[in-house]
């Protein structure tokens, strides 16, 4: 079993027992409410500071001085928690609701920012966000979309292709050259881009049903719904953030 996504790599549930009480469908789909519910709430913090912003003598608006630090520590202490998850997975009951807060403190601060320069674009992204989970969803459920052993590699190499022209593009950063510009600027190149980008995240949440679901009929322990629930987490966040910058790409424009 494959999947492009780090969290449910193809070795999740083979090195764990079968236990009673197992696994079920039911108890992940309440732990991913219960996370995403989380990471809401901790996004309306630095949402909140960003767009309460108080007027300086300047006539300039600034916000909180927190908004930085808790938006990077966020977006820091979120890799490492998930780090932790995916190599310890029986933390996943106490680590992965640390991983939504964390996130969630991250999002918020970066989707205010979108919000600031394009008005209604986060409620955009939000909608086409859960509308793609829910379509997928029910294309998975009715078979309309299988996911064969070539279609999970080649989402898998998609995966790791985006994953590595990023990398590759923060190092360029780093050392002082301009980078990728495609990958954040607008333009044909840089949209059709992010709409091949925003295509592959969403073909990850199908490999994602996939494998929750493998893991429910092998009858893993009780805390891989936890896990299983912080995977389908990480891909949703991933692809909210990239239909972020579709829209931004689009509106600037």
């Amino acid at each position: 079993m494959r999947t492009g996504n780090p969290a449910l790599k193809a070795n999740t549930f083979s090195s764990v027992e079968p236990s009673n009480p197992p696994m079920t469908l039911g108890g992940t789909v309440n732990k991913t409410a219960m996370l995403l519910a989380m990471t809401l709430i901790t996004a309306m913090i630095t949402w909140g500071m960003a767009m309460q912003a108080t007027q300086t003598v300047d006539g300039v608006a600034q916000a909180s001085p927190l908004l930085m630090p808790l938006t990077i520590g966020g977006a820091i202490g979120g890799f490492v928690l998930a780090l932790i998850c995916v190599f310890k997975k029986t933390t996943a009951p106490f680590i992965a609701p640390m991983y939504a807060l964390a996130e969630g403190l991250f999002l918020g601060g970066v989707s205010a920012f979108f919000e600031m320069r394009f008005p209604g674009i986060v409620m955009q992204a939000v909608g086409l966000t859960f509308g793609t989970l829910f379509a997928l969803l029910m294309a998975y459920r009715s078979g309309l979309i299988k996911p064969t052993e070539n279609f999970k590699l080649g989402v898998v190499a998609a995966t790791g292709a985006i994953c590595l022209l990023y990398v590759v593009n923060m190092v360029l950063r780093l050392v002082g050259f301009d980078g990728m510009g495609f990958i954040h600027e607008g333009g044909t190149f840089g949209i059709i881009f992010s709409l091949v980008v925003v295509v592959i995240a969403a073909l990850n949440l199908v490999l994602d049903f996939d494998f929750i679901e493998n893991g429910v009929e092998m009858g893993a322990p009780k805390y891989m719904e936890w896990y299983a629930a912080f995977g389908l987490l990480v891909t949703l966040i991933w692809l909210y953030l990239e239909m972020l910058r579709l829209l931004a790409k689009l509106r600037s424009e």
